[in-house]
């Protein structure tokens, strides 16, 4: 039978764990990972800082703009970064993310040259093919070069790619279009990726997978424990049974969508049904090449606890970060280039400390118990809304102390000085998440494991997320005028609050679950 997790000899006992050339090296191998990664989040959060302009070329609707930073971009990244992390777990990591990287920033370039609502949209999916190969690979290779109990905070540190790349894509697509025009930012960070791509491919050794992980001995191999005994050796029927409901969807879908067209009948938008249709299908296609592992992790309570949490917490999280610049432009009554230098220091500076804090402490707890790896997010959600609240109102807040609310520059440092703890709390789940999510599986299954979470975060945060706000803007336009989008933030709260139940759960559940 054909399965998705290579098998390899077990390895000799007497044998040590082997260290990927020298010490030092790995941190290089981290350092060009996080540079690639901020490629990875400057290419995909640019579209936030240059909503204006875009929405004023193509006469965007903020539910228009929505569809455009979400089921856009994550409609493609999230399913076929399954058989790309396939691809992953059998064939060299570098080769594949080098190829990610050129591919994603070659249409982020084209992005730049489009002339139409339409054109950009599928740049923007061009966008999302290549950046479905640039995480999950990445995810394994840091596994396989650190020790576990440097993983979480390794993750962390791989996740500064995050705010520095979400800074970076303020500050300079930001600064390019309020000097040259829109255009001219994408095309220019788009040939930056391009001219990088080389340097992750000549300089970056793929290492053995599970190298760093505690060898064991025949016996201990042999002997079943509780983790493993949810998905014997050959075991697939779970991951056959998913794919073929979404399969079964996706077709179903598919034949509304022509009868809906040939016959006029009224059963839905037939591209919108088309759309859904063929996302079904790839997802279906991708759970099937993927059978093995998805048959490991769906069993697995933890894994559905710490994805839909850490998606719940995205839709903020991605969402929030896509409308802000937006957001301070019509609230705060800040120009293109005062948002970008705004903006960009409060995603620098919060994501850097929240990451950093959130694996290191993760970390630390962890020696008391595998549960501290999701209630370390769960307590930094719990804190985040009413941050964001407070930031968004810094006006009353000042004027609690200050007669008449204080002026214009006093209510933006004050906002902005909030703003960093909700920013940075935002993203302190990700070193801890994704350390846990590699100990669901083994080693070999680690690269599919994390785009199996990548599907559903990215799915549901990037694509809901970023629609959402928008949709709930223009909805509530009519009653708020320019500060609907105000409201629309308000009400995506409710998210990290679900985020945090979840996680709370998974603290639970996730010591069964572990995989040493």
């Amino acid at each position: 039978m054909t399965t998705d997790a290579p098998t390899h000899p077990l390895p000799d006992a007497a044998a040590p764990p082997s260290a990927p050339q020298r010490p030092g090296y790995r941190f290089y191998v981290l350092a060009v990972l996080i540079l690639i990664y901020m490629l990875n989040f400057l290419d995909r959060q640019i579209i936030g800082i240059l909503a204006a302009p875009l929405k004023a070329e193509f006469g965007m609707s903020d539910s228009q703009f929505g569809l455009l930073g979400g089921i856009a971009f994550a409609s493609v990244y999230s399913t076929l970064a399954i058989p790309l992390a396939w691809l992953a777990d059998r064939f060299s990591r570098v080769w594949i993310m080098t190829g990610a990287l050129a591919v994603w920033s070659g249409f982020t370039a084209l992005c730049g040259m489009a002339g139409s609502f339409g054109q950009l949209f599928l740049c923007r999916m061009g966008v999302g093919i290549g950046e479905a190969g640039g995480v999950a690979p990445a995810y394994s290779l840091i596994a396989d070069y650190f020790p576990p109990h440097q993983r979480a905070r390794a993750m962390a540190a791989f996740a500064f790619g995050i705010p520095l790349g979400m800074a970076a894509g303020t500050l300079v697509g930001g600064l390019l279009a309020a000097t040259y025009g829109w255009r001219t930012a994408f095309i220019v960070v788009g040939l930056l990726g391009v001219l990088v791509a080389p340097l992750l491919r000549l300089t970056v050794k793929d290492p053995q997978r599970g190298g760093m992980d505690a060898i064991k001995t025949q016996a201990q191999v042999a002997a079943p424990t509780p983790n493993m005994t949810a998905a014997p050796v050959g075991t697939d029927r779970a991951g056959k049974i998913a794919a073929q409901i979404m399969l079964g969807l996706g077709i179903g879908l598919l034949i509304l969508a022509g009868l809906s067209w040939l016959m006029s009948a009224s059963l839905g938008n037939p591209l919108v049904l088309a759309f859904g249709g063929l996302l079904a299908v790839v997802i279906g296609i991708s759970l099937m090449i993927a059978r093995r592992t998805a048959s490991v992790v769906i069993r697995k309570r933890s894994f559905w606890l710490l994805a839909l949490g850490a998606a719940s917490s995205s839709v903020c999280g991605y969402g929030v970060a896509g409308w802000l610049p937006l957001f301070f432009m019509r609230s705060f009554d800040l120009t293109l280039k005062q948002t970008s230098i705004y903006y960009s220091g409060i995603a620098l500076i919060g994501g850097i400390l929240g990451i950093w804090l959130g694996g290191m402490i993760a970390d630390k707890l962890s020696k008391k118990g595998k549960g501290a790896y999701p209630l370390t997010p769960a307590i930094a959600f719990l804190i985040s809304a009413p941050c964001f609240i407070l930031a968004m109102n810094s006006p009353w807040l000042i004027g609690l102390v200050l007669p008449g609310g204080g002026s214009h520059v006093q209510q933006l440092t004050l906002a902005f000085f909030i703003f960093l703890l909700p920013t940075g709390l935002n993203l302190a789940w990700l070193g801890p998440i994704t350390a846990a999510v590699q100990h669901l599986v083994p080693a070999a299954m680690r690269s599919t494991a994390s785009a199996l979470f990548l599907l559903l975060n990215n799915l549901l945060g990037i694509a809901v997320g970023f629609y959402y706000f928008g949709w709930m803007s223009d909805l509530l336009a009519p009653r708020f005028g320019e500060e609907s989008l105000r409201w629309a933030i308000y009400t995506g709260m409710g998210f990290y609050l679900l985020a945090a139940v979840l996680l709370i759960g998974a603290s639970r559940t996730l010591k069964k679950d572990w995989v040493d």
